[in-house]
This record gives C-alpha cells, sequence and structure tokens, in this order.
C-alpha cells in the first residue's frame, strides 16, 4: 500500500536512534560497531520484508475475493450481529480499518446504509485487525521459503487469475514470515543487553506502553503492522504480556489517529464516522487499562503454556498470549458496545448535526477518496457512486428543462430557489463539468494500480460513460437554454398536438435516464438490452412525431408555422439525448456482460 511510504522513512529514523541508544555512554570497538550496524541493517530489512509482505498478502487478499466485496456492505440489513460479521470479514480481506471506515463514508453518503449501521460495521472492522495477529503469531518463520515459492510459482505460471491473486497473497504472507525471521534473528543478541531489555521492561508502565503504541502506530499507520512488531519482540523473549498488553491498546488507538487526520476537510458524515471511531477505541481502553494485571492473569490461563524456563519460556508463551489479547481486547468491545450503537449514534449526532444545504451550489465530490485508490475494488466502489450522483445531477437538469418551453410564467429551481430555473441549469452544467475532471483524474489514478481484466474493463467504460453524461449536459446548457429564450420572445404556444408530443417524448427520454442509472448502479446487462431496444423504438417514435408535425405545417396550422423551428430542433435534442443513452447503454451491457 502507499501508506508503507512513511514507514520505510519511519524504519531509517528508528534505525538511526537505536544505534544512538545503544552506543550511547559507551565505548566500543571496531567489531562492535560492525556488530551493531549489522543488527540495525537486518532489522531494518527485515521490518521492511514484513511491510511489503503485509502488503502483498493484502493485495493478492482483494484481488482474489474481487468485485463480489462490492455488494457485502451494501446489502447490510438492520441486524447487528450481521453488520459486525461483515466488517470483520471485509477488513480482514482488505487489511486494513481504516479503508473499511472509507468505504462506509460512502455508503452512508450514498444512503445505502444508515449511520447506525456503520457503527455495527466500525465494530467488526476492529475485530477482523486481529486476525493478522493471530497468523504472524504462529511460528512458520521456518516455512517461510516455502510458502514464497508457492507463492512464486502459483503467480508466475497459472493461467487462470484466480489462482495467481491465490499465489500473490500466499506470496506476500511468506515474505511478511521471511521479514519477521531477519527481525528475530537481529533481536537475538539484545536478549543479553541489559539496556535494551530495561527498556522494554519500562513499557510494562500501562501510561507509557499506551502512549509508544499510539505514536508508532500513527507513524506506521496500520495496526496490524504495528501488533505484528510487538509479536515479533515477544518471540525474542525480550517483551512480558503486562508490556504487551499496552502496547496493542495503543495501537488501537493509533489506528484512530489517522482516521481522525484523514477526516479533516471531509463531509460531515465522514467525521461522525471518524469520531464513532475514536469513540469505540478509547472508551475500551479506558475499560480495560486499569485492570492489565487481571486481564493479563485470564490471557495466561486460556493461552497455550510451554515447559522452558526463564526467557525461553516467556518466548515460547508470550507472542499466543498477547495475540489473543489482542482478539479478546477488540471481540469485547465489540459486545460490550454493540447494544449501544443507536445510542451512540444519536449522541454523535446531536453534539455533531447536518448542516442545511451543506452541499449546495458550490461543486464538490462526495465520494473520491485518494487514500483508497491503492485499494482498487474499492476505490471502484467511490467511482461509480460519483458517477450515480452525476447522473441524478443531470436527471434534474433533464426534468426540469421542458418546463419553459410548456408555460410563459417566471420558473424557479425547485431544489436552490434562490436560483431560476436556467440559473439552476447553469450551475448544474458547471457540476458536471467539475465532476467529469474529478471522476476522469481519480479513474486513471485507479488504472495505474494492479487491476484485474474485469476492474480495467470496468475503469475504462467508466471513464466513457463520464464523457458521455458530460456531452448530454453540453446539449441542454448550449443548445437547449437558448431555445428557451427563442421561445419566450414568442407570442403563439405550440399547437395542442404538438405540445402533447413533445411531453410524451420528453417524458420516455427521462425515463430512458432513470432506467440508466438502474442499470449502471447494478451492472444489468439485461437492462442495458431493454435501453437500447427502447432507444431504437423511441427514435421511431420521434420520426413519427416529426411527420405528424410536417403535415400540421402543411395544413398551415397558425401554432405550427410559428413554432416550427423551436419545436424541430428541440425534438431533435430529445432524440439527440436517447440516441446517448442507447451508446451509455452499450458501454454498461459491456461491462456487465460475464465472460
Amino acid at each position: 500500500m502507499k501508506q508503507y511510504r512513511i514507514p520505510l522513512i519511519t524504519i531509517f529514523i528508528s534505525s538511526i536512534l537505536l544505534l544512538n541508544m545503544l552506543f550511547a555512554g559507551s565505548t566500543t570497538s571496531s567489531s562492535d560497531v560492525f556488530s551493531w550496524g549489522k543488527l540495525v541493517m537486518t532489522l531494518a530489512g527485515g521490518l521492511a520484508f514484513f511491510l511489503y509482505g503485509m502488503e502483498k498478502m493484502s493485495e493478492g487478499m482483494k484481488k482474489s475475493a474481487g468485485d463480489r466485496m462490492r455488494n457485502i456492505l451494501s446489502a447490510l440489513t438492520n441486524n447487528r450481529i450481521i453488520a459486525m460479521s461483515v466488517g470483520a470479514f471485509v477488513t480482514m480481506v482488505i487489511q486494513s480499518s481504516s479503508a473499511t471506515t472509507v468505504m462506509l463514508v460512502s455508503f452512508v453518503q450514498a444512503q445505502l446504509m444508515t449511520f447506525v449501521q456503520s457503527l455495527g460495521v466500525i465494530l467488526g472492522a476492529d475485530i477482523g485487525t486481529t486476525i493478522t495477529a493471530q497468523l504472524v503469531a504462529f511460528k512458520l518463520t521456518d516455512y517461510a521459503l516455502v510458502m514464497i515459492a508457492v507463492g512464486f510459482a502459483l503467480t508466475m505460471f497459472s493461467k487462470k487469475d484466480s489462482t495467481k491473486y491465490m499465489g500473490e497473497a500466499i506470496l506476500g504472507f511468506g515474505i511478511l514470515f521471511f521479514g519477521m525471521k531477519l527481525m528475530s534473528d537481529a533481536m537475538r543478541p539484545l536478549r543479553t543487553f541489559q539496556p535494551f531489555i530495561d527498556l522494554l521492561k519500562g513499557l510494562e508502565n500501562p501510561v507509557f506502553g499506551l502512549l509508544v503504541g499510539t505514536i508508532f502506530t500513527a507513524l506506521v499507520q496500520s495496526s496490524s503492522a504495528f501488533t505484528g512488531i510487538v509479536i515479533v519482540l515477544a518471540q525474542q523473549g525480550l517483551l512480558t504480556l503486562e508490556a504487551g498488553i499496552p502496547l496493542v491498546m495503543g495501537a488501537n488507538i493509533g489506528t484512530c489517529v489517522t482516521a481522525g487526520l484523514a477526516s479533516i476537510g471531509t463531509s460531515r458524515e465522514a467525521k461522525r464516522v471518524a469520531i464513532a471511531h475514536v469513540m469505540f477505541k478509547v472508551g475500551g481502553v479506558l475499560l480495560f487499562i486499569f485492570w492489565i494485571p487481571t486481564f493479563a492473569e485470564i490471557i495466561r490461563s486460556i493461552s497455550p503454556t510451554s515447559s522452558g524456563v526463564g526467557i525461553d519460556k516467556l518466548a515460547a508463551e508470550t507472542p499466543r498470549q498477547i495475540a489473543n489479547a489482542h482478539t479478546i481486547f477488540n471481540v469485547s468491545l465489540a459486545f460490550f458496545f454493540l447494544p449501544f450503537t443507536t445510542f451512540f449514534a444519536n449522541t454523535i449526532m446531536r453534539f455533531y448535526p447536518e448542516k442545511e444545504q451543506e452541499k449546495g451550489i458550490q461543486p464538490v465530490t462526495w465520494h473520491l477518496d485518494d487514500k483508497v485508490v491503492s485499494t482498487p475494488v474499492l476505490a471502484i466502489d467511490l467511482a461509480r457512486n460519483e458517477i450515480s450522483r452525476m447522473s441524478d445531477i443531470f436527471g434534474r437538469m433533464l426534468t426540469s428543462v421542458i418546463e419553459p418551453f410548456k408555460s410563459n410564467e417566471p420558473l424557479f429551481d425547485i431544489k436552490y430557489p434562490q436560483l431560476t430555473l436556467v440559473e439552476g441549469i447553469a450551475m448544474r452544467e458547471e457540476k458536471l463539468d467539475f465532476l467529469e475532471e474529478r471522476i476522469v483524474n481519480y479513474l486513471r489514478k485507479i488504472g495505474r494500480q494492479e487491476l484485474s481484466d474485469s476492474q480495467i474493463q470496468e475503469v475504462y467504460g467508466m471513464m466513457s460513460i463520464v464523457n458521455d453524461i458530460e456531452s448530454i449536459g453540453d446539449i441542454l446548457e448550449k443548445n437547449m437554454i437558448p431555445l428557451i429564450a427563442k421561445k419566450s420572445v414568442l407570442k403563439t404556444d405550440f399547437s395542442k398536438e404538438g405540445k402533447e408530443e413533445i411531453d410524451i417524448f420528453h417524458t420516455k427520454v427521462c425515463k430512458q435516464i432513470s432506467r440508466l442509472k438502474e442499470a449502471f448502479s447494478e451492472l444489468d446487462p439485461e437492462l442495458a438490452k431493454r435501453i437500447m431496444a427502447k432507444e431504437e423504438k423511441y427514435t421511431d417514435l420521434e420520426a413519427e412525431y416529426r411527420t405528424r408535425h410536417l403535415e400540421r405545417l402543411h395544413e398551415e396550422r397558425e401554432e405550427s408555422i410559428q413554432t416550427h423551428e423551436i419545436h424541430m430542433e428541440l425534438m431533435d435534442l430529445l432524440k439527440q439525448i436517447n440516441v446517448y443513452a442507447g451508446n451509455l447503454a452499450k458501454t454498461i451491457h459491456s461491462m456487465g456482460a460475464k465472460d
């Protein structure tokens, strides 16, 4: 993930600090310098492998899950247990509770779920982050190279995409454990280095451990990665359970710091989700922090024991104990807060209410978020929601544009009555131009990621759809608006038959746009085929109406003569929109069709 650019800098700085700490106040020979230098380099390299392996494993799992991830959250019911379970599963796959939170924000904004439902998923996401810690706690480092070999073979030689993606996940898992082995080997000399041991013992102070865990997780930007590092320290017998528990609790708060910073400048829905995340985490830590010794004893009683003694016993037992503590902490937290999600939602809404007309006249994006571009299945979802919003905006333009042709009275925008109807259409055209640029740039960023063939097709299809919607908006703004001005200077209205034909044809074109939105949201190829069939039918209907108008003109009907130019041009513009609808349906059909 791109988020690991910061950790690489952190590794470098930490290495320098560690060297300074180790050499401070001591006289070292050249061989000592070489030994400590080798330790730091191996530790930094192992940590880099560990983080890269976690990224690779996550990418493989996300690709393997594929587009099935797309509908998981949107299919939620009001059942809190299901919401929590789904949150745990999604976070386990994408290896990022922050990414899950961003996806929740998108669905809440798109009204695919309520804010109350999102709280259940947040609690589940906390459980999902514990899966990695449990996997890391298994001592599979001796099999790391075997996993790398198997994963590489599946990735390079398999012809099926699903097998390749699974191979990528196994490869990442192997690299992760290889990094752990390097770190464990590098830390072995520290088992007898008293200053370092004394430093880690100081972490048994809950406040100090909590602070260290929070700061380092905020720097590393991944609670799973930091918890993995804690377990690696424990595997060398360098950490006690009493020191490990505050660290993993701090990791839980640290991941909230990242989400909180990410919500700055975003919508109120995003801020509410971030507030809920922080509230749950901090509240959970406050519930556990005062009885860590008792909690540690409970964990020891349910965790496997070893027959070793001293530091070897500590190294054998503590990693699994820390993983269990991490899991029990988050699971207990989820089940404790789950019955009160409605109360928390109402409290947050009360202290952070919605602003009226927050999303108003100024063009803004609601869903696009650069932080999830590295997770294409989620980023594509956000782009899809923004395009659906774009089609809503155009739908309002198309619905209202016919009104000035039916009435000579002053008309105002229904949603923003401070604007005239024409000003409302122009305002929305500016929004379409703005959104087209932003969405296309966003899709280009997605296109630079590793995508499956179906995802590549979907990204290019969405680019085409965005361009077509903006082009239809231009028809309304650049062609129909001037036509309204022409119509307003006429003292004669359309003939009764002509007005009825225009109204019928306009209604049918509006229905086409409505069908398009439904077909796009579901990627429904059958509905897309219906739209294409309707396009041909409506093209024939326009030709029939054109013939009827010419017949009235031949009969020298006064209204038809006076409105001839406007009538013909208006029907032609509506026909163009109908043709665009057919083209859009073809694109949607190609995106939704399965091989």
